[in-house]
């Protein structure tokens, strides 16, 4: 996602030194880093002198423009949006609530939160998705060398409850994403990991 817009998922409201450990650990405050950004961390970021990553956390900060989303529109009737908000609280409650939170605020930098948090609020809802179904886990880093991970839900949770989940953590909390289908996690289920 571009890091240009406040709109979806720029950093103008992350501080420097969240951008710093994001970039140099790979986890912060904010959010933990997956899939590319965790080998571009792993190789290469963490290895940098404190003064050039400070550099590019200043540069970065300064891409951000724009101001927060609007609300999403649901675009799920009210009573299938109820059964789905329903079920995803009971999973979340089960499965997800006690790394991350009755309220979403997790346990920064080992848990991230998930209220609050762009990457949930994205208009694609492939990273959460992916996230539950496969799980993931940040690099080990110098500054960070046990990090904690998420299991993988692809074995436990159907289609439906999925969906259910990954509508709630996008929806509560004052979270702006929209519902996701049963349909779009068959199709992440079934898609390979890159």
């Amino acid at each position: 996602p571009s890091l240009t817009s406040n709109k979806e998922t720029g950093l103008g409201d992350w501080t420097i030194e969240e951008i710093v450990d994001y970039l140099r650990k790979g986890v912060s405050a904010k959010g933990a880093v997956y899939g590319p950004m965790a080998e571009v961390v792993y190789n290469s970021l963490q290895y940098l002198n404190d003064d050039d990553v400070r550099a590019m956390a200043v540069y970065l900060k300064g891409l951000a423009q724009g101001g927060p989303p609007e609300k999403a529109s649901t675009s799920l009737p009210s009573a299938e949006s109820s059964l789905l908000l329903s079920l995803g609280k009971s999973i979340y409650d089960r499965d997800c609530a006690s790394c991350h939170g009755a309220t979403g605020q997790g346990m920064p930098p080992d848990y991230p939160p998930l209220a609050g948090n762009q990457s949930i609020q994205m208009v694609s809802a492939v990273n959460p998705i992916r996230m539950v179904l496969n799980g993931g886990y940040p690099p080990g880093t110098s500054g960070n060398p046990m990090p904690h991970g998420m299991p993988p839900f692809a074995q436990k949770l159907s289609d439906d409850e999925v969906a259910a989940v990954v509508t709630y953590i996008r929806t509560a909390w004052g979270n702006r994403g929209e519902p996701v289908s049963a349909r779009q996690a068959n199709e992440l289920r079934a898609a390979t990991l890159n």
